[in-house]
């Protein structure tokens, strides 16, 4: 089995920045692409980032330009820098490795303030 720790979420203004991380507990990252991903309330959960094993990266549209998910496999950690937040970024970000799609830590809280 695997955990996933999801931490660097807060309150900030729109405008700022955060840096969330997800931190495993085994050496998968660069071995499975793993994705970032939110849901705020009464929405699905979408992928908002994604790292495949080989470092290629993708956004959503509504991310592309602000955001960037970067990986750090000595320290078995996903990054995602999110610049220029909007209210509408308000969430519960949730990192996912293909590895282990079914295993879903508990996310950081990601609240963006007008």
């Amino acid at each position: 089995q695997v955990q996933l720790v999801e931490s660097g979420g807060g309150l900030v203004q729109a405008g700022g920045s955060l840096r969330l991380s997800c931190a495993g507990s085994r050496n998968i990252f660069n071995a499975y692409a793993t994705g970032w991903y939110r849901q705020a309330p009464g929405n699905q959960r979408e992928l908002v980032a994604q790292i495949t094993n080989n470092g290629s990266t993708n956004y959503a549209d509504s991310v592309k330009g602000r955001f960037t998910i970067s990986r750090d496999n000595a320290k078995n950690t996903v990054y995602l820098q999110m610049n220029s937040l909007k209210p509408e970024d308000t969430a519960v970000y949730y990192c996912n490795n293909a590895r282990y799609p079914w295993y879903w830590g508990q996310g950081t809280q990601v609240a963006v303030s007008s």
